[in-house]
């Protein structure tokens, strides 16, 4: 925002997801490969760029578009089966997370500490434990007084920062990692609670984590299909091996579970393939939204890690703002830098239009942060 057009401001929302902090790098002195976020000093440069300077006095509204704590990448905790889902253990993985990037911790009480600034977290599949009270409680108690200035509410699966804007996360448009966020907790007749999670969280945890421990890019590469013909030709027995295990867990998992209901062959093999089934038709998701929500302009969703902006013959616009953890695309017709480190922007120059004028008052775009940092290294991953 150029100095100039300061005042002509009222309001700023920036929208990140995907950003999946887990344990840290070290644990218990042994390398974990399941961490994924290694832009620590990046995300604090960006959250002290936003509320200083020419945003000072803005109004900056910081969107968490999900997923930005990954509870399913949590290794060594001493929970194992089905008690992995329990709230104890979820309470151990999110002090876990906490403790390895306490950086990032004070960069956002930092933030929603000064005047006009304030968060809004959106649970994502990978942080989907947030359901449970205790860990909302345990997070936003780290924050102190600050803490009113953070919303996190098992309520919010669709948040409208401003007229014509929506932000979803995007894991419900996928039956592997959809889930009930009112009615995900169950509790035994001793009081213990647990969480019960899509069958795409167990399967992360079940097969995509066992494999990384080998190849650490295996959650990292799209397209997917392309990622099994270069392994097949260049690592073969790993591919295979994976190959293996990902028809096994399915059939076991959900091909069982669809035969067990008594249901015909055709019915079983049409309920398989949407549960395989990824959402990347923007355009069809986009028309299907906009025919529902005819008040929305806009549409900014994460979850897939592929950053995108489409904007439509009429007007309406589609952004996925990506991720920022490191990805390989093995698509040569696609952007194939794979540390971009995206997020949306949208700048409100009016806060009281007609939808009618919405491209009159408000900017949205989608934006790569370069960082501040003036060190001449960063870590090799």
């Amino acid at each position: 925002m150029k100095s100039h057009q300061k005042n002509s401001v009222q309001k700023v929302v920036l929208v990140i997801s995907d950003l999946h902090l887990s344990a840290g790098k070290m644990i218990k002195g042994k390398r974990n490969l399941l961490e994924d976020f290694h832009y620590d000093n990046e995300l604090i440069d960006f959250l002290s760029y936003y509320s200083s300077g020419d945003y000072e006095d803005v109004e900056v509204e910081l969107v968490i578009n999900g997923d930005f704590l990954d509870f399913l990448a949590v290794p060594y905790v001493e929970f194992y089966d089905d008690e992995f889902w329990s709230e104890t253990a979820a309470l151990a993985k999110l002090r876990m997370i906490m403790s390895a990037h306490l950086g990032v911790l004070h960069a956002l009480k930092r933030f929603v500490s000064r005047p006009e600034k304030k968060i809004v977290y959106i649970i994502g599949n990978h942080d989907a434990e947030f359901v449970f009270d205790s860990l909302k409680e345990e997070f936003l108690s780290f924050f102190g007084e600050a803490r009113s200035h953070i919303t996190l509410s098992n309520a919010i699966s669709t948040h409208v920062p401003v007229k014509g804007v929506s932000i979803q996360h995007g894991h419900q448009y996928e039956r592997a990692h959809e889930f009930d966020q009112e009615n995900a907790v169950v509790e035994t007749l001793n009081g213990e609670k647990y969480f019960i999670p899509p069958w795409g969280s167990y399967y992360v945890t079940n097969v995509i984590n066992k494999y990384k421990q080998e190849r650490s890019f295996i959650n990292a590469v799209r397209p997917i299909k392309h990622f099994i013909i270069h392994g097949i030709l260049f690592d073969t027995f790993f591919t295979v091996r994976f190959i293996l295990s990902n028809f096994y867990y399915f059939v076991m998992v959900r091909f069982w579970h669809f035969y067990m209901t008594k249901r015909s062959l055709r019915q079983v093999f049409e309920d398989l393939f949407r549960e395989l089934e990824l959402f990347q038709d923007f355009e069809s998701l986009t028309r299907q939204f906009f025919e529902t929500n005819p008040a929305s302009r806009v549409l900014i969703v994460g979850h897939t890690h592929n950053p995108a902006l489409r904007i439509f013959n009429d007007g309406t616009m589609f952004i996925n703002t990506g991720t920022w953890t490191r990805m390989v695309n093995l698509d040569l017709g696609q952007w194939n830098n794979g540390n971009v480190l995206t997020y949306a922007k949208i700048v409100v120059k009016q806060l009281d239009y007609e939808i009618e004028d919405f491209e009159k008052h408000v900017e949205v775009d989608l934006k790569h942060w370069l960082g501040i940092n003036t060190f001449p290294y960063s870590e090799y991953h």
